[in-house]
């Protein structure tokens, strides 16, 4: 039971949004955050994302059964009940890490904290995800809420490099999730859902991958012109390159093994700038 609660809340994407908004805070040039005001800010963006993580389960539960990604997730499987006291969990949640990302912080940073989750619960799960082939585009905009949620604690009004990284976070989602989409295609045609390769293709939405992926690169080397550092420098570079070259051999041969290695490519390429943006700070 206590598994099937966790994975509700999808706590491991949740702490990769709350290690952006942690970025963001490093990045930010302006007065130093107390202990207890970097506890709270990433206390508050790891329970906002929660409350979105568990309500997109609940709202798409029925067609997770669909998917052999998703069919094991508890309100799918029945292990949880699908019951309208979840929602007033969900809501209590995301009120109470908005709350106190505005007692402890500022307007600002609750304002954005909110955002993430509002774009990733009814944005993305509720308006867009079974309507368009550009729903994740839009439903990137939650990791780039974080980035800017943890840039805001420090300063309300955040500098360029926090909207760059930001930038970076809204273009690095669809390259990431087309990949994955294209090695699950059947499973988004199986439960009507009009991912991008579902819409145009595996050969089309491979070479689409690539691209966004040039973009991404191109966007992931610009904070370098607005004060980050040789250590970010070096790992956009080298971590877009690997990232490219994925997404490269994914056009050239689409398929699930091309679609994996592009997809863990992305992650090896986010995982590279969130270690290396804080690092170059510390350094700095």
């Amino acid at each position: 039971m206590l598994r099937d609660v966790l994975s509700l809340f999808k706590l491991r994407i949740g702490v990769l949004i709350m290690a952006t908004a942690l970025v963001g805070i490093a990045v930010q040039p302006g007065a130093a955050l107390t202990g207890v005001q970097v506890a709270v800010l990433a206390l508050a963006v790891l329970v906002a994302s929660a409350s979105a993580g568990a309500f997109n389960q609940y709202a798409e539960y029925e067609a997770d059964r669909l998917m052999a990604r998703t069919r094991k997730r508890a309100f799918a499987t029945g292990a949880l009940p699908h019951h309208p006291a979840w929602l007033l969990l969900m809501a209590a949640m995301l009120v109470a890490a908005v709350a106190a990302a505005w007692a402890v912080l500022n307007p600002a940073a609750a304002v954005y904290t909110f955002l993430g989750a509002f774009f990733y619960g009814v944005v993305y799960t509720l308006w867009l995800k079974r309507r368009t082939h550009w729903n994740i585009v839009v439903g990137g905009l939650a990791g780039s809420f974080a980035v800017m949620a943890g840039a805001a604690a420090v300063q309300p009004m955040p500098g360029p490099y926090a909207w760059l990284l930001a930038l970076v976070l809204f273009l690095w989602t669809p390259p990431h999730f087309w990949s994955l989409a294209i090695a699950n295609r059947a499973d988004y045609e199986q439960a009507g859902v009009p991912m991008l390769p579902v819409v145009v293709g595996d050969a089309r939405a491979a070479r689409i991958v690539f691209a966004s992926t040039v973009a991404l690169v191109a966007a992931s080397i610009a904070p370098v012109f607005f004060g980050a550092g040789a250590v970010y420098g070096v790992a956009a570079v080298a971590a877009g390159t690997w990232f490219l070259r994925k997404a490269w051999l994914l056009a050239l041969c689409p398929s699930r093994r091309s679609a994996m290695g592009s997809f863990f490519a992305s992650l090896i390429q986010l995982s590279a700038l969130l270690v290396a943006a804080p690092l170059d700070a510390l350094l700095g």
